[in-house]
């Protein structure tokens, strides 16, 4: 066999093994990479559109936020959520993250201390403990939710404020109140978003 018989083998040989190796290259590419993505955002477009579209709220036709997302909120008038951890701004998705500090850390200490003094300040008439999700951030630093005991804690401060009926804001969390998944999965929670706004609405 002459160098020129023996190179054409050769390339026959590779192209024999490339083709099936760049077909189900080809193949897998397809399937993962555009059939299957397809095929599961068109189910959760049809059976699931608001969850697959970010859970969105929104007002007057306008997006103002997300359920999975939490807003700060600072007026006494408004259910104030969990503290929020990200940084250079509170509850920023793109920078999801705890604080990272231990619990005998002095700046973590000190900066639970400084909420526990806002939040006694801002709730003069509650003689209670300040809920504990009230001071310190979370995992993410996005959480939208609090616990109906931490959203009760803080409703004689929004009625006083608003000059509504103790009642009718506790009313507005109980309707606003996310009960566990099938009654078993996870604890019951509020949207403070979707609290805020429909205090908001109240005319």
């Amino acid at each position: 066999m002459n160098a020129t018989t023996q190179s054409q083998s050769i390339w026959r040989t590779l192209l024999a093994e490339l083709r099936p190796a760049a077909s189900l290259f080809l193949a897998l590419t397809l399937i993962t990479g555009a059939a299957y993505p397809l095929l599961i955002t068109g189910i959760a477009q049809g059976l699931f559109p608001h969850e697959a579209n970010g859970s969105l709220i929104l007002k007057d036709g306008k997006t103002v936020g997300s359920e999975l997302i939490g807003q700060p909120f600072s007026d006494a008038k408004y259910l104030w959520g969990r503290p929020s951890a990200t940084g250079p701004q509170p509850y920023n998705a793109l920078a999801s993250s705890g604080s990272n500090l231990g619990p005998l850390n002095p700046a973590l200490v000190d900066t639970v201390k400084a909420r526990i003094s806002e939040q006694r300040s801002a709730n003069p008439a509650q003689t209670d403990l300040v809920p504990q999700e009230l001071v310190t951030a979370s995992a993410s630093g996005l959480d939208p939710h609090i616990s109906p005991g931490a959203a009760r804690w803080q409703v004689a401060r929004i009625a006083q404020v608003r000059g509504l009926p103790a009642e009718r804001v506790q009313a507005i969390i109980e309707a606003c109140t996310e009960q566990p998944a099938f009654g078993l999965f996870g604890e019951a929670r509020v949207n403070v978003l979707q609290v805020n706004l429909a205090l908001d609405a109240l005319k």
